[in-house]
């Protein structure tokens, strides 16, 4: 063979040796990616927003990272009435505590005054009464879930379409998006300006619970579900009570008394 041609088999050998070593180099950082991504924490469930200037704060729950169930009180005993209690109450368990905020209408001592759920257990009838206030301005609607998938839809439409009890659920009203459109009854921007809350369920199935952090109008909250979030469904929880436990960034809300309260947890992994 002369010199030439060594030089060629040596070019040929040393360039298949770099190609192979620079595949299983790439074969390897993708593996290793992969694991990483496996292995990185989810994104905390709750994060701050803006909507037209109010200052808000965004929680999402997730059916495959997350279990929803309401709670009331201890087993046997009187409500909470505050996120602390709850807190308190848990002991231990309050670690698997994603975050929790207050929703459903509730009487003087903490009870609720329409439909609630809770363990599969019914604590109150649906609600169509008429009346005075924010829970009887009509429609209002219910949150529930059964089986890991959950929902928002007016008191009227639950009563008509659901037949199994749920898992959990909560009336309160009004209902803020209704199809993709506002409540008929709701002014776009108007004069009542306060602290509030809601939920709605997007088309993946996710749970997006909103609190704002200034006084805000039903309009604008109504319109931060539907041109933001893209909620076809949301619904009011409630008002100058509203408040969040969110464990991950240390905040405990207090205040006025409150009544059920909407536990959102973090879902056991599959054993392997």
């Amino acid at each position: 063979m002369t010199s030439r041609a060594s030089s060629r088999a040596g070019l040929k050998v040393g360039f298949s040796t770099a190609l192979l070593l620079a595949l299983n180099l790439a074969a390897c950082g993708k593996a290793e990616q992969k694991a990483a991504a496996r292995e990185a924490p989810p994104p905390p469930p709750c994060s701050g927003a803006m909507f037209e200037g109010t200052p808000l704060t965004h929680c999402i729950a997730d059916p495959a990272r997350h279990t929803i169930r309401m709670v009331l009180g201890p087993p046997g005993g009187k409500p909470y009435r505050s996120l602390s209690e709850l807190a308190v109450g848990m002991g231990d368990k309050a670690r698997n505590v994603a975050f929790t905020m207050n929703g459903g209408m509730f009487d003087a001592e903490g009870l609720p005054i329409g439909y609630y759920v809770e363990n599969g257990k019914r604590g109150h009838a649906l609600n169509r009464n008429e009346g005075w206030g924010n829970f009887h301005l009509q429609p209002n609607g219910v949150f529930y879930g059964k089986d890991g998938k959950w929902a928002v839809r007016t008191a009227q439409d639950f009563e008509q379409a659901v037949h199994a009890r749920p898992d959990f659920g909560t009336q309160s009203g009004p209902m803020l998006v209704i199809a993709g459109k506002l409540h008929p009854r709701i002014d776009n921007d108007g004069p009542s300006q306060k602290l509030r809350n809601a939920v709605g369920v997007d088309r993946e199935g996710r749970a997006h619970f909103v609190i704002s952090e200034a006084p805000i109008s039903f309009g604008k909250l109504a319109r931060y579900f539907r041109d933001d979030l893209h909620v076809a469904n949301a619904l009011f929880l409630d008002g100058s009570v509203s408040s969040l436990w969110d464990p991950q960034m240390h905040r405990v809300d207090g205040g006025p008394p409150l009544g059920p309260l909407i536990v959102v947890e973090k879902r056991h992994k599959a054993a392997p």
